[in-house]
């Protein structure tokens, strides 16, 4: 009889947070930046330097624990996790394991079954805690040396550890989608994966179906893509598997995937907390949070998505479908509310954004988080549009253009020459050029082909180079034929 088993997983997801300076000095936080430039003694570990609490950190954190259901803890505190690597100055880093900021909350997600049906199931959040990151090595491919940059040393990090309430990569996925959707509609972070500012831990255990006890768990370091995590929970399972229904043990352990090989590897054997030595931060006052500042940020919280939806339901008259893509992404939503501010016109904010800007969304593989035009821009470039400055086909154009570099539609059209012709005298005489050129179209229309006046304004806006007024040709041409 072949075994049947499950997958049990949780995550550890660590969130940089979108704080100006760093969690205990005041070093820019910045992406980018010449190597260890954003330094200073305490983010680099120089004896003697002092840390101090960057108070915006406490506040995201309970901010990201109130709108995912989490106790907050009143009386926390930090610790030290002692560990010898290159990236970590202090050999210690500061973090909070006793005493975590937020805990016992959990999110809802929604996945879909066999049969197409919504299901929706509660993932269990066990803590969130603060720390700092550590910074990055930089590995020399062509020699024998890694470099280590300190930029990224300090940047304040919260870690959102889940119970193992997870049992495929579908889940993991919607609950990473759904961490990131609250998050970004806090503004406690931007999450992109692809910057390293929203990363992932894989815990997986395989067990056979029915059983109560959990198998033994590796973890996979760091992955920061949806479509990695996917392969690698896909692997790992199969992989433990296998060595199950070989008669071997999995070993309990630190793997890294290779999304090229499609495969993971073993890097270190699985540390337990009393491999780090945690003991309390000697430099760091006990953080008190009072009700009457919580009562505050519960005050300041967004409206969330679901509130959003409904919003948009009763306000802005668009398809519900268009609504549901809308507002998945902060960046988009924001998009939509202003352009529509600006020109008053939601069903074709909702229409560029639906199409076009979906369109090169996935021909570019980039993220709704990722889009560049300002929301004014949009409602201009819809404004001269109704004012017949310029047609459709030259708007599309222009949008393309304004999707990579953000220009200005309006300068762009007089920079470029690209005002519509509406003037009936000017047009009159191309489209009886048009007329003569192609007698055949003619005779089809005469004789009942209403079809065959397309290819005639097609030729018209051709000879224009897409600058006529489609309407007006439109009606020259029936008014001549």
């Amino acid at each position: 009889m072949v075994k049947e088993y499950e997958t049990v997983i949780g995550l550890e997801v660590h969130v940089e947070l979108a704080t100006k300076t760093k969690i205990f000095c005041g070093c820019s936080t910045r992406f980018g930046g010449e190597p260890n430039t954003h330094t200073c003694p305490v983010c680099t570990g120089m004896p003697g330097s002092l840390p101090v609490l960057n108070k915006q950190v406490v506040e995201y954190a309970a901010a990201v624990g109130l709108a995912t259901n989490c106790d907050i803890t009143r009386h926390c505190k930090f610790d030290r996790k002692n560990y010898f690597y290159p990236d970590n100055p202090q050999n210690y880093q500061i973090s909070q394991l006793y005493l975590p900021i937020c805990r016992n909350g959990y999110v809802e997600i929604e996945t879909k079954d066999a049969d197409q049906n919504v299901v929706t199931k509660k993932v269990g959040i066990h803590e969130i805690h603060m720390e700092e990151d550590a910074g990055k090595l930089i590995h020399d491919e062509w020699g024998d040396c890694s470099l280590v940059d300190y930029n990224r040393s300090g940047v304040p990090l919260i870690e959102i550890v889940s119970e193992p309430d997870m049992r495929s990569a579908d889940e993991v996925i919607a609950y990473l989608e759904k961490l990131r959707m609250i998050i970004q509609y806090l503004g406690a972070s931007d999450c992109k994966l692809q910057e390293g500012s929203m990363r992932a831990d894989v815990n997986l255990s395989v067990r056979e179906v029915g059983s109560k006890q959990f198998g033994t768990r590796t973890e996979m370091k760091n992955l920061n893509s949806f479509t990695s995590i996917t392969h690698a929970i896909e692997g790992e399972k199969n992989r433990q598997i296998d060595l199950l229904e070989a008669g071997e043990k999995v070993v309990q352990e630190t793997r890294r995937w290779d999304d090229v090989k499609m495969e993971s590897y073993a890097m270190r054997s699985k540390e337990d907390a009393q491999d780090y030595r945690y003991f309390p931060d000697p430099d760091l006052i006990p953080v008190e949070i009072s009700e009457e500042w919580l009562d505050e940020l519960r005050a300041k919280q967004p409206e969330f998505r679901p509130e959003k939806i409904e919003r948009y339901k009763r306000e802005y008259g668009i398809p519900e479908y268009d609504i549901e893509i809308i507002t998945g992404t902060k960046r988009m939503a924001d998009i939509f509310e202003e352009a529509t501010a600006l020109c008053g016109q939601p069903k074709k904010v909702s229409n560029w954004l639906m199409v076009e800007t979906m369109r090169l969304l996935k021909e570019n593989n980039m993220d709704a988080d990722q889009i560049r035009f300002a929301p004014e821009h949009l409602a201009k470039l819809i404004q001269i549009v109704d004012q017949k400055v310029i047609n459709q086909t030259t708007a599309k154009e222009i949008f393309e253009v304004m999707f990579a570099d953000d220009i200005d539609p309006e300068r762009y059209v007089e920079e470029h020459g690209l005002k519509q012709v509406s003037d009936e005298g000017a047009l009159r005489k191309t489209v009886e050029e048009v007329i003569a050129a192609n007698p055949q179209s003619v005779a089809d229309y005469r004789a009942g082909k209403e079809k065959a006046i397309g290819f005639l304004v097609g030729q018209t806006m051709k000879i224009m180079k897409g600058k006529a007024d489609p309407g007006t040709v439109n009606k020259l041409l029936k008014e001549l034929l």
